[in-house]
């Protein structure tokens, strides 16, 4: 757990949790750094102390389940959680022998606290490493003294964006910045400048601290002056005051902990280090007590962790590599794909009808290439090695020995399957499987037109593939766990994130994305302002409006899935967003393609919303409350993905969560569509769904699966 060694009258303490995949600060290696440092303190031939690693990173934060586990409960357990921490550090502060922080790899959160708690930091200089203090992005605040020590270390212009937005450096930019004092090339240079440092400071004392004269004690010393001006000098009431503004417009107050923040370091910095340490513990209690807390470490932390590891994968199985890869479209989508599969290393094969097209597919690659080169992220080399290994052709045979083929040619049954019948045959024998970039159109389905449709799969990309990290896997009837595992090995080779789900039309992701959407277009016709209705939705969360989105994705493609789920009887012909779409199209407003839709797209100028939608959508005097707004364009997602569990489309909880946040931008906060039912509370959730159905429609009506839930009191994850 923890090492104590005697070298050079130094007492070095060296980490090592083996029974953690990293480093990290929990209830037992808390403990252990408490006992090595006392026994430091007390040993009379330690004149300093070394805190380092045995491991590959020093700390890598602190065990988030200590936070999951006390969620909910008492605040005292989760005051004395960070007050316990700072007990520990504070003692370091003022024990009176130095302690350098040799920083040896990754060292964040709980662990680059520590690191802020030694008086002298010095970090290898590992380009992979990385510093500083990410809670905000898992809706907490650093409980360990961050938000006390970083500004008073390195002034609060400094300190304010790497705690408010959780920017997670390098060392060398670490040194840059001042969040470290020195940097080296080894791990000997860097446990040399250690005992260097000591031996040169034999009394340490942090710039907040002061020796009491009468005492001789260390303690905190009162109105320290932050570097680059105090709180309350004109330059930091103006940082607080626009920091303040610009955290309420970036969240929404939808997450409470960067205001949060900015309340500990306002507060904090009037009044001494012991007393701003108390302040900090008490907004951390109110913090890692929430429910936005709660959903953004099981889902984003944790859940995400588990997903990029592979959990959906089958485990008996071995690992398949996807070395040549064939796409046959070079359209956007297609272009896409062969740009992150060639950054991945993989051979790929761009097919288009001519040769023409396909040129013109890989010219997308070249431009995103060119733009790194002029940024300076990439050399001219390394481009065009990566641009050689993508190959355009107009010829099916060029495909011969595909491990993987993947077709992204128009949504158009028809026309998937004779170019899947045609490439097929090219594939690598008895290994290759053939996958579809389809949004919508069944799996189950599009295998029937191939020959082996157990080695047939949906791999459904999102655009632009290039910054979209989700991928959408979808097993058809007869699809093997096999093609699963290449589609599985596939994607982590090209570093996206992937979910697994069941077929069905629309899969998950775009069949629950268009409630979205279609709750948007019956909002319109329930006459409120579609002004409102685009605010309130990125007020709540949501990247884009229902009708921005709308107009984006193309009406005619919203018209023509709605009429093949109108021609298949999952939908009925009276339903507005099926009505609306096809009266938009026939109109020619077909969305931002067609600069028409929702909105009108000036040439020269900033979007619209089009001053005809008065005339088709006339406003009504009642107004509907904003909250109300809010509640039936989450809860059509919520419901909708309810469905899709009972139906057997999502195969895990978690897969359902992710995909709601990373497809379409569902608000994270919320934890994803079946996390935001669970911390509504399900009883209260099907309460509230009832009564939207009896006052908008039975769109709303809970299903009765989900109402025997919520008499048993279950809820998805509780």
């Amino acid at each position: 757990m923890l090492s104590y060694n005697l070298l050079h009258n130094v007492a070095i303490l060296s980490i090592n949790v083996a029974n953690q995949a990293m480093n990290v600060l929990n209830d037992e290696s808390i403990p252990a750094l408490a006992r090595a440092l006392e026994q430091a303190y007390a040993d009379p031939e330690a004149k300093g102390i070394i805190i380092t690693s045995e491991r590959p990173e020093f700390i890598a934060g602190a065990d988030l389940r200590m936070i999951l586990n006390n969620n909910g409960k008492a605040p005292e357990e989760l005051y004395q959680l960070s007050r316990s921490l700072n007990t520990i550090f504070r003692k370091m502060e003022t024990n009176g022998k130095p302690i350098v922080a040799a920083i040896n790899g990754t060292a964040l959160g709980g662990g680059y606290e520590v690191c802020l708690a030694c008086h002298h930091r010095v970090a290898i200089n590992n380009p992979k490493a990385l510093i500083g203090l990410p809670e905000v992005t898992i809706g907490l605040l650093p409980g360990g003294g961050g938000t006390q020590r970083l500004p008073r270390m390195i002034g609060l212009e400094m300190a304010a964006p790497l705690l408010l937005e959780g920017k997670k450096v390098s060392p060398k930019e670490a040194l840059s910045l001042g969040m470290i004092d020195e940097l080296v090339d080894s791990y000997e240079e860097m446990m040399e400048k250690a005992f260097a440092w000591i031996n040169a400071n034999p009394i340490a004392i942090q710039p907040w601290d002061e020796i009491n004269q009468k005492t001789g004690k260390i303690q905190a010393k009162e109105n320290y002056k932050v570097p680059n001006g105090n709180i309350l000098s004109p330059k930091g009431v103006q940082l607080m005051m626009g920091g303040t503004a610009l955290t309420m417009t970036k969240t929404n107050e939808n997450y409470p902990s960067p205001i949060a923040i900015m309340s500990c370091v306002y507060e904090g910095l009037l009044v001494n280090i012991d007393r701003g340490l108390i302040i900090e513990a008490r907004h951390f209690v109110k913090v890692a007590n929430s429910s936005v807390a709660k959903n953004l470490i099981r889902t984003m932390f944790f859940g995400l962790n588990e997903v990029n590891k592979g959990v959906n994968r089958p485990k008996n199985i071995e690992k398949t590599e996807v070395k040549k890869l064939g796409i046959l479209g070079a359209g956007m989508m297609g272009s896409g794909i062969a740009y992150v599969s060639a950054m991945a290393g993989i051979e790929v094969i761009l097919k288009d009808v001519s040769l023409e097209a396909a040129e013109k597919g890989k010219q997308y690659s070249q431009n995103l290439l060119e733009k790194a080169i002029s940024k300076g992220k990439m050399s001219p080399e390394k481009a065009e090695g990566i641009l050689s290994l993508i190959k355009t052709t107009d010829n099916y045979a060029e495909l011969e020995g595909a491990d993987l083929i993947i077709e992204a040619v128009f949504e158009n049954p028809q026309l998937k399957a004779e170019v899947s019948k045609a490439a097929e045959v090219f594939l690598k024998k008895d290994s290759g499987v053939f996958a579809s970039n389809t949004s919508t159109l069944p799996i189950s389905n599009l295998a029937k037109a191939t020959i082996q449709p157990d080695k047939f799969i949906g791999i459904h990309f999102f655009s632009p593939v290039d910054r979209m990290q989700l991928v959408e896997i979808i097993m058809g009837k007869e699809t093997s766990d096999y093609a699963l595992t290449v589609a599985m090995d596939f994607v982590k080779k090209i570093r996206k994130t992937p979910i697994v789900v069941n077929d069905s039309q629309g899969f998950y992701t775009s069949r629950v994305f268009f409630t979205y959407t279609s709750e948007g277009i019956e909002l319109l016709k329930d006459g409120v302002n579609p002004v409102v209705i685009e605010n309130i939705a990125k007020q709540m969360g949501m990247p884009v409006g229902p009708l921005a989105v709308s107009d984006e994705v193309a009406l005619d493609l919203a018209y023509k899935i709605a009429k093949e789920a109108v021609e298949n009887g999952i939908l009925s012909a009276t339903d507005t967003a099926y009505q609306v779409s096809k009266q938009f199209t026939e109109m020619g407003r077909l969305g931002k393609k067609a600069k028409a839709g929702f909105y009108t797209y000036p040439e020269n100028g900033k979007k619209y919303l089009w001053e005809g939608l008065a005339e088709f959508f006339p406003l009504k005097e009642e107004k509907i409350a904003v909250e109300e707004i809010k509640k039936r364009l989450l809860y059509r997602q919520a419901l909708e993905t309810v469905k899709c569990v009972e139906e057997g489309v999502i195969r895990k909880y978690l897969d359902a969560d992710l995909g709601s946040i990373f497809a379409w931008g569902f608000p994270a906060y919320l934890g994803g569509t079946l996390s935001f039912v669970d911390t509504v509370g399900i009883k209260n959730f099907v309460a509230e769904a009832d009564r939207l159905a009896d006052t908008y429609g039975e769109r709303f009506r809970p299903t009765e699966k989900l109402r025997a839930m919520a008499e048993a009191g279950k809820g998805f994850y509780e």
